[in-house]
């Protein structure tokens, strides 16, 4: 399994994150690596960071090491987002990166919270 991305991966990525942006006008972020403590604890921690957007944010952290995966997101993200919906896009990215595909499952996923979160607009 793909642990880390190569740079045309990492640009495809961060050019999903931008879009999703543009489409939602939520903030997008991501992290791959491991979390340093408890992964649900650590990703909050990754969320916060954020600061003045983390309210209006979507964090998705990926330990494809091990084998982890959480989205956060802030109260106004939240609104658009249900729980339900970005269990969903975990499920999709998870698969994927079990896959093998850690930046497709990564594009997906963070499409997939795009397409939901402008339902909710």
């Amino acid at each position: 399994m793909t642990r880390t991305l190569s740079p045309i991966q990492a640009g495809e990525v961060r050019e999903a994150l931008r879009a999703a942006e543009r489409r939602t006008g939520l903030r997008f972020a991501a992290y791959l690596g491991p979390a340093i403590g408890p992964c649900r604890h650590f990703s909050e921690r990754l969320h916060a960071a954020l600061g003045e957007e983390a309210g209006r944010a979507v964090l998705v952290f990926v330990d494809p090491e091990g084998r982890a995966l959480e989205i956060v997101t802030g109260p106004q993200a939240g609104r658009r987002l249900l729980d339900g919906e970005c269990r969903l896009a975990a499920a999709s990215m998870a698969a994927a990166i079990d896959m093998g595909d850690l930046a497709g499952g990564l594009v997906a996923g963070v499409t997939l919270l795009a397409d939901l979160a402008t339902r909710r607009r």
